[in-house]
């Protein structure tokens, strides 16, 4: 599956390119998805975004201490990136309405570093980003009082996440709304 996907997707960039690159060597090899796969595996997360406000929904990352989407690692026998950060999302927020939006498509093909915890090493995830739409926004539910969510708008994303390679998700994720309300 993940190779259908990845020959379907359009990397933007020289640096998107070259992640596609490394993420379709990997996704060639057997359980792609494994935690054990160092120094690369993948996982799935996606922007939670509530339309008719347009807002967007973070969630306090307690292990790396940043504010980020939601998602994660694919439990064993999944394979499916949008089943999988659909279930994770669900997990995270308490929201039981979420859909893919627009479509479902990938939106963003990302490498991340993660840094050494005391269970793991330093290594890398091959994160297949998507947007997730609700329409019960005040139905979220933190997953545990370590995590919390907060909705913020687009603007007031950027500021929280500062540098971070999920800004880039982010103004893909705006420039769906555009294109929504084109049509």
């Amino acid at each position: 599956m993940l190779t259908g996907i990845l020959a379907r997707y359009q990397a933007v960039g020289a640096t998107e390119v070259a992640d596609v690159e490394r993420m379709r060597e990997v996704a060639a090899l057997a359980d792609p998805w494994s935690r054990s796969r160092l120094p690369l595996h993948f996982t799935a997360s996606a922007l939670v975004v509530h339309p008719d406000t347009r807002r967007v929904l973070l969630r306090w990352h307690a292990k790396l201490g940043r504010w980020l989407g939601v998602g994660g690692h694919a439990d064993p026998g999944e394979s499916d990136p949008l089943a999988v950060v659909l279930r994770e999302a669900r997990e995270e927020t308490g929201l039981s309405d979420l859909r893919p939006w627009p479509d479902g498509a990938l939106l963003h093909a990302v490498v991340c570093r993660v840094p050494a915890s005391a269970a793991e090493p330093e290594h890398q995830h091959a994160d297949l980003r998507y947007v997730l739409a609700t329409e019960r926004p005040d139905a979220v539910t933190p997953e545990d009082e370590r995590s919390p969510l907060r909705w913020v708008t687009f603007p007031e994303a950027r500021t929280v996440l500062g540098a971070d390679n999920l800004v880039g998700t982010l103004d893909r994720a705006e420039r769906l709304f555009a294109a929504v309300a084109a049509e």
